[in-house]
């Protein structure tokens, strides 16, 4: 019985000793063997019976320390839970502030993906209008090529026309000037005469190249070529023959005549020769003719060259 309340004494020793430890009264250190033993031996003094075994004060030795260190463990755990809980809170916080930040990452990565929607169609509109320039491009390009072609043959056409308008520009500056239109009198009637004689045309209409002598009455070829002469002559009388000749150097190569009773009739011929540099042609009247001519030109001589040979 004394044993029991011995260790009910220790217990309240114990309880008081810790409830001072945490209230910041004496620690387990404070708390000495000597101390304890003596609140046993008051206990002791109280009691009836004082014989208590050696056993019990190592019982009571090692409940204490067991004491003292789970006090000391207490204030530990308390300071842990205490510095827990503050970074628990750091951590709250910190996970709050992440959170905010999310939120707002959230927000940002919606709007870029609302930004990228818009830029992925007006790209795809780009796109396609990339490719629709493209097609036009490509289409003008066959289309300019296309004129480019035209435009050198139309350039060689030109450069073959000009070619050729030089040429005949240089031909035609290198052509001589041959042409004649004459009349062979104001004097009226002329002839017949006892020879044939060489009609001398003196009204000079034109005479380009004076190839044409008034004075011999012959045309002189400046170049070989083709050369084209036509006349025309009018005889005053009635009941005659009308004769002309024409001839090339001394060879007469045209012979034109009428007859007719009727008061002054007309003869008229015409002919190409190919005379050579230097050949005369001219009009030659026969003996026993006449002609008539006054300032109507009705007996006149022409000629010009057709082209060089």
């Amino acid at each position: 019985m004394r044993r029991a309340e011995a260790f009910l004494v220790l217990l309240l020793c114990l309880y008081w000793t810790g409830a001072q430890g945490e209230s910041g009264g004496l620690t387990g250190n404070d708390i000495t063997q000597t101390e304890i033993q003596s609140e046993i031996l008051g206990v002791k003094s109280t009691s009836d019976q004082t014989n208590i075994t050696p056993d019990i004060w190592a019982e009571l030795k090692e409940l204490r320390d067991m004491a003292i260190e789970h006090s000391v463990e207490l204030r530990n755990s308390k300071s842990k839970m205490e510095k827990l809980e503050q970074e628990n809170t750091a951590i709250q916080a910190r996970l709050t502030a992440s959170e905010h930040k999310n939120e707002v990452l959230e927000n940002v990565v919606k709007e870029l993906q609302r930004e990228n929607t818009v830029l992925e169609a007006r790209m795809n509109t780009s796109e396609n209008e990339v490719v629709k320039l493209k097609i036009e491009s490509a289409d003008l390009l066959d289309r300019v090529t296309s004129f480019e072609d035209k435009n050198k043959v139309l350039e060689a056409r030109m450069n073959a026309s000009e070619n050729e308008v030089e040429e005949l520009k240089r031909q035609n500056a290198d052509q001589p000037k041959v042409a004649f239109s004459l009349g062979l009198t104001d004097n009226g009637l002329i002839g017949p005469f006892d020879t044939d004689i060489t009609l001398k045309f003196s009204k000079v209409i034109t005479n380009f190249g004076q190839v044409y002598s008034p004075s011999t009455g012959l045309f002189t070829a400046p170049v070989r070529g083709a050369y084209y002469f036509s006349f025309t002559t009018l005889d005053g009388r009635s009941n005659v023959f009308r004769r002309v000749y024409l001839y090339r150097n001394d060879k007469r190569v045209l012979f034109s005549y009428n007859y007719s009773s009727s008061h002054r009739e007309s003869v008229s011929n015409s002919l190409v020769l190919q005379l050579e540099k230097g050949d005369v042609v001219y009009l030659v009247l026969p003996a026993g003719h006449s002609v008539f001519d006054d300032a109507s030109d009705f007996t006149s001589f022409n000629g010009f060259l057709l082209f060089p040979l």
